[in-house]
């Protein structure tokens, strides 16, 4: 048998072993539709530091902001300086995700009940109903106690720009949506700097928020998605240590 024929001999056997070993597995993959939620969402190896979040090739800080908090108290991004904290967008009439968010949020106070380096901001996307006396009924129905917890509320204008430009984090009113407003479910983590922060994927890229409305006692979602919650407390104290 001449040289060429043994090239095509063995290109033959590789091509064949390469469809025998590799292209099951391919295909099993997106059957189980793991390329687009596992292996872009899979965080569960993530020994490193975490992710800036850039625009631009700019790390991305919090805007400045000023709201009233439940005890009438005025609230800026100053306050928060030098404190790693969470930041979600909610509603207090909100009858779907907003009390998942929350109870995983409390959840999460619970973990860090005597860190005075660590604050929540939960700004509501529905100011004209949320006032500082409704946000502090609500701080009280939902067991809010950390003293870096604040409920804010401010001029319609800027909060929708606060959420939906700042972090861009989906907020807006719908009529037709439960409760007239529909936005995400998801909590930005800022550090000490002020600087958003998140952990990475499989692949290397930042997963930029966090799953906050898959109530984290149950872990899954009727999409198959998981909450985020564990990760979240685990990257709270990575930036607390830093």
């Amino acid at each position: 048998m001449s040289a060429k024929k043994y090239t095509y001999v063995w290109v033959s056997f590789i091509i064949l072993l390469f469809g025998i070993l590799v292209i099951p597995s391919i295909v099993d993959r997106f059957q189980s539709n793991a390329i687009v939620t596992s292996d872009r969402l899979s965080i569960e190896n993530n020994s490193g530091p975490l992710s800036y979040i850039t625009l631009n090739g700019e790390k991305r800080k919090v805007p400045s902001f000023n709201f009233y908090n439940q005890d009438s108290l005025l609230i800026s991004e100053k306050d928060y300086a030098n404190k790693v904290f969470v930041v979600e967008f909610f509603f207090t009439t909100c009858p779907t995700i907003c009390p998942i968010m929350n109870k995983n949020l409390v959840y999460v106070q619970e973990q860090f009940a005597n860190e005075d380096r660590f604050g929540i901001a939960s700004v509501s996307i529905n100011p004209v109903n949320d006032t500082p006396q409704v946000l502090k009924e609500y701080a009280q129905q939902y067991g809010i106690t950390h003293l870096d917890w604040h409920l804010l509320s401010g001029p319609l204008e800027e909060v929708y720009a606060l959420a939906n430009e700042g972090f861009n984090i989906f907020a807006q009113q719908m009529p037709n949506a439960p409760g007239g407003f529909e936005h995400a479910g998801m909590f930005a983590l800022v550090d000490k700097e002020g600087y958003l922060r998140s952990r990475v994927d499989d692949f290397g890229n930042p997963i930029v928020y966090y799953r906050g409305a898959i109530d984290y006692q149950i872990g899954v979602n009727d999409h198959g998605e998981t909450d985020q919650i564990s990760e979240l407390i685990t990257d709270i104290n990575k930036l607390l240590e830093e």
